[in-house]
C-alpha cells in the first residue's frame, strides 16, 4: 500500500485529472479516492460490480454519489486516465538491469492476458454470458513488457476464447510470450520459434 501511495500520491492524481479534464464536470468527484477504491476496495473475482465499485467510493468519499451520477463519470476520458496511470507505475517499477541475462536472447517479452467482467442485465443483448449468470464482457489483452506498450486491446462478449484473437505467425519469432491459463495454437508458436510460459 505504501509503495503505491508514494509512486501515486493524492497531488499527482489530482492534477493529472485536471489535465485531461476527467474532473472538469464538477469538483464532487474525488480522484484520489475513485482510484484506490478501484483498485482496494471492492471484493475480487466474480463479485466485482460497477455496483460495489460505487459503493466502495460511497464509504470513503467525502460526499456520496448516485448510481445515475457515478455511472455518468465513467467515461473514455476516465479509462485514458487509468490507462496513463498503469502505464505510470509500469515506467516507474520497470528495472531493466536486474533482467536476468537469459532474457536477453528474447527481442520481447509478450503478455497475453483475458479478464472477465460484469455488466447490467441492460447489456445483455450485446454481451452474451456464458452461463446462466450476469452478462459479461472480456477483455483482451497483449502487452509488451519489452517495450512498455500495448499491442493490442479488445473487449468481446465473454464467449469469444483468447486464442480467437491471438493471432499466431512470423511475428513472434524470437518472442517470449506469457498466457495465464490460456489455450493457443501451440503448433503455430512452434512454427514461428516462439517460447511460450503458460500458468495454470
Amino acid at each position: 500500500m505504501r509503495r503505491l501511495t508514494t509512486l501515486f500520491p493524492s497531488e499527482f492524481l489530482e492534477e493529472h485529472a485536471e489535465e485531461l479534464g476527467v474532473v472538469e464536470r464538477d469538483r464532487n468527484l474525488q480522484i484520489p479516492v475513485l482510484v484506490w477504491a478501484l483498485v482496494f476496495g471492492f471484493a475480487a473475482g466474480e463479485s466485482r460490480t460497477l455496483a460495489g465499485f460505487r459503493r466502495s467510493y460511497n464509504s470513503t468519499a467525502d460526499e456520496t454519489i448516485s448510481p445515475g451520477g457515478f455511472y455518468q463519470r465513467l467515461t473514455p476520458m476516465l479509462a485514458k486516465y487509468l490507462r496513463d496511470l498503469v502505464e505510470h507505475g509500469l515506467d516507474e517499477v520497470a528495472v531493466p538491469d536486474t533482467v536476468d541475462a537469459d532474457i536477453g536472447r528474447f527481442r520481447d517479452v509478450m503478455i497475453a492476458d483475458g479478464t472477465v467482467f460484469r455488466l447490467h442485465e441492460f447489456l445483455s443483448d450485446e454481451f452474451q454470458a456464458r452461463h446462466e449468470e450476469q452478462t459479461g464482457a472480456k477483455l483482451h489483452l497483449l502487452h509488451n513488457a519489452t517495450d512498455q506498450t500495448i499491442e493490442r486491446i479488445d473487449v468481446t462478449d465473454e464467449k469469444t476464447h483468447d486464442s480467437t484473437l491471438f493471432k499466431t505467425g512470423s511475428w513472434l519469432q524470437g518472442q517470449l510470450v506469457l498466457f495465464d491459463r490460456a489455450s493457443v495454437d501451440h503448433i503455430g508458436l512452434e512454427e514461428a520459434s516462439a517460447w511460450m510460459r503458460c500458468k495454470a
